[in-house]
């Protein structure tokens, strides 16, 4: 039996295992896994900060957190990356099965190679059930198409692969919106690094916390600026803690 979530500037973080985490997925609701550089953002993004307070399960992906938390309040947290999750499962049966997944896709190029990984990997992926995302805006996210798309397919599981800040604003939009539950699987770029989309971070560096350094070294205009702007995330921990974050600060 897991421990009881940790609340984290005010986003209630889950601390079992693996298993539990895929048996929790399983049974519907929003499934997050926010970056340290989303974390940071908290007091600017009110829209984004919604999405991830009112999540169902999030996930401990990043490991700045984990190691942040531990030097500031001396409690270990079991860290569960959203490569991992997602590696996981997508060994489920349960996920595996004909139409039971959708997929939110960045761009045509995305799509491509992550529908012929998944192939490879014994899941097909047909195109009534891959949506191409449009370039969102920020605040709140609508996206009738998409809801429709999902309405008529009616998949268990909902993945989107859209980047951070931006999928978990969809996803809660798709949860409230939805006439059914689904799992709503915010992993962003997890796939990614499956199918060669973004750099291969191997399970040693992935339980090793240097995901962000394999990223920063493939794409360094891209990624160290991103992962400097996450060191935001120290002053709001020793501010807030367990607290929700303030707007603006």
């Amino acid at each position: 039996m897991s421990d009881p979530p940790q609340q984290i500037l005010g986003i209630r973080f889950f601390l079992g295992d693996l298993e539990e985490a895929l048996t929790a997925a399983a049974s519907g609701g929003l499934v997050v896994a926010p970056s340290a550089p989303v974390l940071a953002d908290l007091p600017r993004d009110p829209a984004q900060r919604e999405a991830l307070e009112k999540s169902d399960l999030a996930l401990t992906d990043s490991g700045l957190l984990v190691l942040l938390w531990l030097l500031l309040k001396w409690q270990r947290l079991p860290r569960l990356s959203g490569l991992r999750f997602l590696q996981g499962l997508i060994r489920r049966p349960e996920f595996r099965q004909p139409g039971a997944t959708f997929w939110v896709m960045p761009s045509s190029e995305d799509a491509w190679a992550n529908t012929a990984w998944l192939a490879r990997d014994g899941i097909g992926v047909g195109a009534d059930a891959s949506y191409l995302a449009p370039v969102y805006p920020a605040g709140p996210l609508a996206d009738p198409a998409l809801l429709a798309a999902i309405e008529r397919q009616r998949p268990r599981f909902v993945v989107i692969n859209l980047g951070g800040g931006v999928q978990e604003r969809l996803g809660y939009y798709l949860r409230c919106r939805l006439s059914y539950r689904p799992a709503i699987i915010c992993t962003g770029a997890a796939i990614a690094f499956l199918s060669g989309r973004q750099a291969n971070i191997p399970p040693w560096a992935d339980r090793l916390f240097l995901g962000w350094l394999l990223r920063s070294l493939n794409d360094p205009r891209k990624f160290i600026p991103r992962y400097w702007k996450a060191l935001r995330l120290v002053p709001l921990l020793l501010r807030f803690g367990r607290a929700g974050v303030s707007p603006g600060d």
